[in-house]
């Protein structure tokens, strides 16, 4: 894609632009899906960089340098929820991956597939959306997957179904008036229950009242970066559930206009709130609110504008009382003779037969359908009391197991460097052998809640762990290993807090004894009865 160089005579638009915002200046990612099956037979060799690292995350593609030639696919699932013959769809395309295949639950009840090839792109892509998936903007600057209450619609204790706002939400994101070039990714999230924690986000919407009406309070600011982490704080504004679509994209549009473009480590929502000041950022968003309104006005579906004469000041206070449920095990739905059945999926990975499974559990058992959670763990829905116990006994149930320990029922972890190149540890794979060894060492009255991330850019969210872990590199024997720091404290409930640094570097062949002693001391854990030794 090479371009004729600007004159000389003539300063460059593109000066003082960092290499990555050039990149999308020149070309948006979104005008390669044409070209997808030509960009495949030429191979991903043949790419030039920009495109091959950056522009092809506009459609959810992404090239990963400790795989060269094998690309991820991360999807777009608002509110986490799949079909049986959507999930079967993603089981097929990693199967045909071989040994390189499998999917990752996210953080963000989502789904990443690994092991493709360039050329698989184009036909995976037009199967995603025969499937009613897609991948569109689910990388780089971009709104990511809009989350929300993973029980919606069938939980007893909900304030009101999250799905449809988060549907309505993401189709005036990506609709024709949606951002296309933002400064930096954006997180948006719905909260439906007591439950709903969604500090993290540089947009949440929680559930409030305000005159006896239920609909939203606004915080804004939250994210976990190498350089700063923070929880949301209120906007100061309250909204009816119908306005959310409309205020979430003048939100999105009014910082795609006056985002941090020249210092990318500053680009974040927060730190455009820190420059305007709270109530100046308020302000400018209500204007673009109403920009907006009067831009879709003259257009033949305004359904997304909202009306910004319908927000009210608010205090910020909601009804978000306590930690998230793991949703795991046996759970009756608020549907008389419903019950959903959680499964823990160990570090969120899935291989394709798993997948398969799972799909036709779903259809066997319940409605077709499947929810995934922030804690990387699915749920089969709509299973009939009578139907329960036959499927509790299906052999996959022994590796997905409902009643996971307490250790392993909330255990969340990033990628890792097995696929991750910003990684310094293998994540997963050290998590699950760290959480194996401390099960035969001490006996928990409660779960505890451990958060693994391979490096500081924080994608396993170790600041909302009551235990957070962090690659890193610590001296050991005279010679630098593989280690993890350790924070403690992170807290989900009323009193949200970040989890706090407790040890820099804890070499990952100490860490069963250190945690073991963080354990009994600070989680009420007791120590098993060992063996002697021979």
């Amino acid at each position: 894609m090479s371009r004729s160089p600007a004159s000389p005579a003539a300063e460059s638009p593109l000066a003082g632009l960092s290499k990555i915002e050039q990149a999308k200046a020149e070309l948006c990612g979104l005008e390669l899906a044409p070209r997808l099956e030509e960009l495949g037979r030429q191979g991903w060799e043949a790419l030039d960089e920009a495109t091959l690292t950056i522009r092809l995350k506009w459609l959810g593609i992404f090239f990963r340098p400790v795989t060269p030639g094998r690309f991820m696919v991360r999807l777009r699932l608002p509110n986490g929820v799949i079909t049986a013959e959507q999930l079967a769809v993603l089981a097929e395309a990693i199967d045909r991956c071989g040994e390189h295949g499998s999917a990752d639950i996210t953080t963000r009840q989502n789904l990443q597939l690994r092991g493709l090839l360039l050329e698989d792109m184009a036909p995976l892509l037009a199967e995603l959306e025969r499937v009613g998936l897609t991948s569109r903007q689910s990388g780089h600057d971009n709104p990511r997957n809009i989350t929300g209450n993973p029980l919606a619609g069938i939980d007893p204790e909900e304030f009101l179904d999250t799905r449809p706002l988060v549907d309505a939400i993401q189709a005036a994101l990506l609709g024709p008036a949606g951002p296309r070039n933002l400064p930096r990714k954006f997180n948006v999230a719905v909260g439906g229950a007591s439950d709903s924690f969604l500090l993290h986000n540089d947009l949440a919407f929680l559930p409030a009242h305000h005159n006896g009406e239920l609909g939203f309070t606004v915080m804004v600011g939250g994210f976990f970066s190498a350089q700063r982490n923070e929880l949301a704080i209120p906007l100061g504004l309250w909204l009816p559930a119908a306005q959310l679509p409309g205020f979430t994209l003048a939100v999105l549009r009014h910082f795609e206009r006056a985002g941090n473009r020249q210092q990318r480590n500053k680009s974040r929502l927060m730190y455009l709130v820190d420059q305007l000041g709270l109530e100046g950022y308020r302000q400018a968003v209500l204007d673009a609110w109403l920009e907006l309104v009067a831009e879709l006005a003259a257009q033949p579906d305004p359904e997304h504008a909202g009306d910004p004469a319908t927000a009210a000041p608010h205090d910020g206070s909601h009804l978000v009382n306590r930690a998230p449920r793991d949703g795991l095990g046996v759970q009756a739905q608020k549907q008389a003779g419903l019950h959903w059945v959680g499964l823990h999926v160990p570090m969120g990975r899935l291989d394709a037969a798993a997948m398969a499974e799972l799909a036709r559990l779903a259809r066997t058992y319940g409605s077709g359908e499947l929810r995934l959670t922030e804690a990387q763990n699915a749920l089969i829905v709509n299973v009939a009391a009578e139907r329960v116990e036959a499927l509790l006994a299906e052999p996959l149930l022994q590796r997905l197991r409902p009643d996971p320990s307490p250790l392993q029922a909330e255990a969340v972890s990033c990628t890792g460097s097995a696929y991750c190149s910003f990684a310094l540890i293998p994540t997963k794979d050290t998590a699950q052998a760290v959480l194996e060894e401390l099960e035969r060492r001490v006996e928990l009255p409660h779960a505890v809640r451990m958060h693994w991330t391979g490096c500081p850019n924080a994608c396993g969210q170790p600041y909302m762990g009551q235990i957070g872990l962090m690659g890193a590199k610590a001296r050991k024997d005279g010679q630098m290993v593989e280690a993890a720091k350790i924070f403690l404290g992170g807290a989900m409930d009323a009193e949200p807090k970040l989890a706090a640094l407790h040890d820099k570097g804890v070499p990952l062949t100490d860490l069963p004894d250190v945690l073991e002693q963080l354990l009994v001391e600070r989680f009420g854990a007791r120590r098993r009865d060992r063996p002697a030794a021979a």
